[in-house]
């Protein structure tokens, strides 16, 4: 266990850990490992404002133009996202409870979907009602949704589909392609342990647990993690400490990445699912007050706004902004926990994130290159 570590460490560490120098698009995915998405618009799209903090250049849109040059893929890992493939392989194949030996067999609709898109080839959702029709079945939330999508959306949790590109922000699937062979499922659960430990990191233990359950609960084939946990902690894999009573885990490998950097006393303006902010049991202890996601609370009950985006400043989340594009202008009015910090080197700090931010979402020129390696 690390003793002598401090709060004011570990708010430096968590910023370190994730907000990495500005790369390249590929290579920011493959130091993320996984990105998680959100459709909401409010002013873009999450994974796009989680990337312009960490592709050099990145503008809104970016990733969808680059997505299948990239060899990218869409999966559930402790939220749904985008990743690389090989965090992909970590999670297949994916046992069916219900089939035959453990084994998905897809069966009907699924079947025959199936059958279409392998002699079609990509496929959008539409192309499938055109074949199919527009019968409806109950979905997961009891709500309803296209039968046909849902055949789709099984077949790609159980690996038999991918997500091939996306067009307008609805998936274009495709066939999978006959996957390497899966590691053993105990070296799986320690690299997908350790991923999700990394991307968190320094992650409250209990934090860990919760992403933990959601990885579980989509990747049964992984087995318990909780002793995945433990046995990295006891080899060393992962590192601890405690802080203010709060059990802090991270990769003891990733360690040289953050500590003993400096940190830049820059403004950054978040998205709501940032690595950095995801934990809210760590953003309460770290900072002091708590954030919450508001796009789905009343209006009248909200505190913070529709998409309030948690404000960076150094290494301290003070506040948060609602942006907003009125007449094609960017609004930013941003909001404290306390009270706005005075000094000209952060209203400095604020204007420069605020151009950063409408340059993001200023599109592309026609016949220039569209991604942002």
């Amino acid at each position: 266990m690390t003793t002598g570590t401090t709060s004011e460490q570990l708010r430096a560490w968590a910023r370190l850990a994730t907000l990495f120098p500005p790369t390249t698009l590929g290579d920011a995915l493959q130091r993320l490992g996984f990105l998680q998405a959100d459709p909401i618009r409010a002013p873009a799209r999450a994974q796009d404002l989680i990337l312009r903090h960490r592709v050099q250049g990145y503008r809104a849109g970016d990733l969808d133009r680059a997505f299948p040059r990239l060899g990218l893929e869409e999966d559930f890992l402790y939220a749904y996202g985008f990743m690389p493939s090989g965090t992909r392989h970590l999670l297949h194949p994916r046992p069916d409870l219900e089939g035959p030996a453990g084994l998905h067999a897809p069966a009907g609709l699924a079947a025959e979907v199936l059958d279409f898109v392998r002699q079609r080839g990509p496929t959008h959702p539409r192309d499938l009602e055109e074949r199919f029709g527009r019968e409806r079945a109950v979905n997961g939330w009891g709500g309803f949704s296209k039968a046909t999508t849902r055949a789709l959306e099984s077949l790609h949790h159980f690996g038999l589909l991918r997500v091939a590109r996306r067009r307008d922000g609805i998936r274009i699937y495709a066939a999978a392609p006959a996957p390497p062979p899966p590691a053993e499922a105990a070296e799986r659960a320690r690299q997908a342990v350790l991923l999700v430990a990394r991307i968190l990191a320094p992650v409250p233990a209990a934090g860990l647990r919760g992403a933990l359950a959601l990885v579980a609960r989509r990747n049964p084939g992984l087995g318990p993690l909780a002793p995945v946990v433990a046995a990295a902690l006891k080899s060393g894999e992962l590192k601890r400490a405690t802080v203010d009573g709060e059990h802090y885990l991270w990769p003891a490998a990733a360690e040289d990445d953050w500590r003993d950097r400096p940190v830049p006393r820059d403004v950054r303006l978040l998205a709501p699912f940032d690595p950095l902010v995801w934990d809210r049991r760590r953003f309460e202890h770290l900072w002091g007050w708590a954030y919450r996601f508001e796009a789905y609370t009343p209006p009248p009950q909200r505190q913070f706004g529709y998409y309030a985006m948690p404000l960076l400043w150094g290494d301290a989340v003070i506040g948060w902004a609602n942006a907003t594009l009125a007449d094609g202008r960017l609004q930013v009015v941003p909001g404290y926990a306390t009270r706005a910090p005075r000094s000209q080197a952060f209203q400095r700090a604020l204007e420069a994130e605020v151009a950063r931010l409408e340059r993001f979402l200023t599109p592309r020129k026609m016949g220039r290159r569209q991604e942002a390696e």
